[in-house]
């Protein structure tokens, strides 16, 4: 009987015993599938980072170039600073707190922050990135002083745009981690931030690394690079005068242009005013205070992300590139188009008879010419070169509502243009079951509607290039760094609109706005210039707000470009015809732009008794001699002292003179002495400001002003009245056509 118990006892342990082993089993079983199906992936990682070091390699940026690779995003050497905490932590010469607060000094940073990093359970913490040299050479000095360790130095690339503000809402910038924020850098990101490479290095238990061959290098893709369309010589001639019209003219909104290649679609120049710098894209400039006058001192009394949040609101407007974002009213500029379907759908001859009042009545609205007197009565070519709204009324009536309708959309007013610049918005149309008598009326002179800058450039592009509307672009390759293009943009046309006669009978019509019309402050001589003004008033109407624009191309027999030019809101009561502001500014940049590209200069027999010619150099020449040279390029001379050698000459050798001027040269006998002063002539007509000139003794040069008639006045003149200069100095004078309308 015992033995029985004893045996059953021993059953029952070994069965129990048994269980619990198989209770255990499982436990570990489940605990094993938790640790490498659940919690697996956390736990290798950890592994990982705690036996290993895998720090990336930052790849090099690629570069943004104009159309002849010229450098306008560049990226500079620099480096980024790290630690292995607990090896920074094991420095005996330097506590952690004293280590924190010299990196917070050198670095610019805050020593809480770095402090934190030191003390963290963790085997590698950024300290800073983009370091330039001058801090990475102090921080090394500053490790080798107390032989600190743990500290690791890798290089890096930092973006920099060595033309400052260059077109700065075209290019855009980068933020700190070299990801593009803004503009091309932000649309072709993907392309030029390349592939990052990578080092992973196994640890020893101690944190240390071990030796090289425990190493692994995976070399970094650097970024392709970025061509763009724009001519930085070009770009520079459209800002330089943009500018100089914002500042002038007193803008209270900016300005904005854009100058394209008439025949590819490629954009030359885009700029927008006021700017910023790309290296600084957040600064408080001075633009910024005119517009926010106490952000200064708002900004002082804001932190952390109050006042990153107030910066980036207060410097968002210098961003906005008001050529692609930006939409307006388009005014006369817009009656380009008008008379285009007008004269593609044969419903107006160019001889055809109108007549102006001054005012037109349509439905139950009298709607006013900017002529109150009214123009009487002109053909169809004159009612362009006056820019009558009556007369474009009645021509609007004879196209239609659904025609006209049909060219709105043909010349692409009601879609985006699809450029490579963020936020392009494509205006505001009328919607074809709401477009009222009143609305074809209205729209027939370019109002009650909107339109952005690039969408109007493009049309008048595709009126001068014979009728192909073409595709804007900004981009014309990405090459790699070794300038192998990876990749072309070519020229696209998007449809074609009007006839190559239609294109052509217009290029004349507007050429004659510029020679005959309200386009005559745009007027270059040799160039032919082709164009057409615009003034806008901003709703609601009456407030005395205005936008101010001129578009023209050159030159009109066969169009290279095409520069449009917006200025938005002059002040109150200030001067805000585009004919009479946003004209001479298109005129400058043509100018410069036709010149630097080659065009060669056609004069009319009127032009060419208007040209300057370059001065021959008399000195060492005879009496006689210098004045049989002089003669024959059409100059007169004075002589001043007894001798008979020419010892000196005012103007000098190869000043630009015009014809029938003269030259003042001085003998033996006679000291060349500034005797004269230049006399006022700034808000003179054209005939009494050359008097005054010219009876002063001195030449004078003329800019801007045509040989057509109408009421110049002198607008500029250099040097500065009240300056003492020789007898014979040329003076400059710059005159603009007044008293015009659009």
């Amino acid at each position: 009987m015992h033995s029985e118990q004893s045996t059953f006892k021993q059953r029952k342990r070994i069965i129990f015993l048994l269980g619990a082993a198989i209770v255990i089993f499982f436990a570990l079983l489940v605990r094993v599938a938790w640790l490498q199906i659940v919690r697996g992936e956390e736990l290798s990682s950890a592994a990982r980072e705690q036996q290993t070091s895998d720090n990336a390699i930052s790849p090099e940026r690629g570069l943004i170039y104009d159309r002849n690779m010229k450098v306008l995003a560049n990226n500079l050497s620099v480096e980024t600073i790290s630690i292995t905490p607990k090896n920074v932590r094991q420095n005996n010469k330097q506590t952690p707190q004293q280590i924190a607060k010299k990196l917070a000094e050198i670095l610019e940073l805050n020593e809480d922050n770095i402090l934190a990093k030191i003390n963290k359970e963790s085997n590698f913490e950024y300290i800073k990135k983009q370091v330039e040299k001058d801090q990475t050479d102090a921080v090394r000095a500053y490790i080798e002083e107390y032989r600190l360790d743990g500290f690791r130095f890798a290089e890096d690339t930092k973006r920099y745009y060595p033309y400052g503000n260059f077109a700065a809402q075209v290019i855009g910038f980068v933020g700190s981690d070299n990801t593009g924020l803004e503009g091309i850098e932000m649309v072709y990101n993907e392309q030029l931030k390349g592939v990052p490479g990578r080092i992973v290095s196994a640890n020893k238990t101690a944190g240390l690394e071990i030796p090289d061959n425990y190493e692994s290098y995976y070399e970094p893709q650097n970024g392709k690079s970025v061509v763009l369309t724009i001519d930085e010589t070009i770009q520079h001639f459209t800002e330089k005068h943009l500018e100089n019209a914002r500042l002038e003219n007193k803008l209270e909104e900016g300005a904005a242009a854009i100058v394209m290649n008439v025949k590819t679609g490629e954009i030359l120049a885009m700029a927008t005013k006021p700017d910023y710098d790309l290296n600084q894209p957040f600064a408080v400039t001075a633009a910024v205070e005119e517009k926010y006058p106490e952000i200064k001192q708002e900004l002082e009394r804001l932190e952390g992300s109050e006042y990153n949040a107030k910066l980036t609101e207060v410097t968002q407007f210098l961003r906005r590139n008001k050529a692609v974002v930006d939409s307006y009213e388009p005014g006369s500029t817009f009656k380009i188009a008008v008379a285009s379907m007008a004269l593609e759908e044969n419903v107006v001859g160019l001889n055809d008879h109108f007549f102006c009042s001054g005012a037109i009545k349509v439905a139950d609205r009298t709607i006013s010419c900017a002529n109150r007197n009214g123009h009487g009565a002109q053909t169809f070519v004159q009612g362009v070169q006056n820019s009558c709204n009556p007369v474009f009324i009645e021509v609007g009536a004879r196209v239609g509502r659904e025609t006209f309708m049909k060219y709105v959309k043909g010349f692409g007013f009601r879609e985006k243009t699809g450029i490579e610049i963020p936020g392009e918005t494509d205006g505001i149309f009328h919607a074809a079951e709401n477009f009222k008598e009143i609305d074809l009326a209205t729209s027939s002179f370019g109002q009650s509607f909107n339109v952005t800058p690039l969408q109007m450039v493009t049309m008048v592009s595709a009126v001068a290039n014979g009728g192909k509307l073409m595709k804007p672009y900004l981009v014309k390759q990405l090459v790699d760094e070794n300038g192998n293009v990876i990749e072309e943009y070519n020229p696209k046309v998007v449809r074609q609109v009007i006839s190559k006669e239609t294109s052509k009978t217009m290029c004349k019509i507007l050429e004659s706005v510029v020679s005959e019309g309200g386009g005559r402050n745009a007027y270059l001589a040799g160039y032919r210039v082709a164009g057409k003004t615009g003034t806008s008033e901003k709703q609601p109407r009456g407030n005395g707000k205005y936008v101010a624009s001129f578009v023209g191309f050159a030159p009109a027999d066969d169009p290279e470009i095409v520069c449009l030019v917006i200025l938005d809101q002059p002040p109150v009561g200030a001067v805000y015809y585009g004919g009479l502001i946003a004209a001479p500014v298109v005129k400058s940049i043509l100018e410069e732009s036709l010149q630097y590209l080659g065009v060669e200069p056609e004069y009319t027999q009127e032009e060419m008794e208007m040209i300057d010619i370059t001065v021959p150099d008399v000195t060492g020449k005879t009496r006689k001699e210098a004045e049989a040279i002089l003669k024959a390029e059409g100059v007169n001379i004075t002589f001043r002292g007894q001798g008979d050698i020419i010892l000196d000459q005012v103007p000098k050798a190869y000043s630009k003179l015009a014809r029938n001027s003269k030259v003042v040269t001085y003998t033996e006998g006679e000291e060349s002495k500034k005797s004269v002063t230049i006399p006022d002539v700034v808000g003179c007509y054209a005939s009494e400001a050359n008097k005054g000139i010219v009876n002063a003794g001195l030449n004078v040069r003329i800019k801007g002003l045509s040989g057509t008639g109408g009421i110049a006045v002198c607008s500029e003149q250099s040097p500065a009245a009240g300056t003492v200069v020789e007898p014979g100095t040329i003076v400059t004078l710059d005159f603009r056509f007044a008293e015009i309308r659009d």
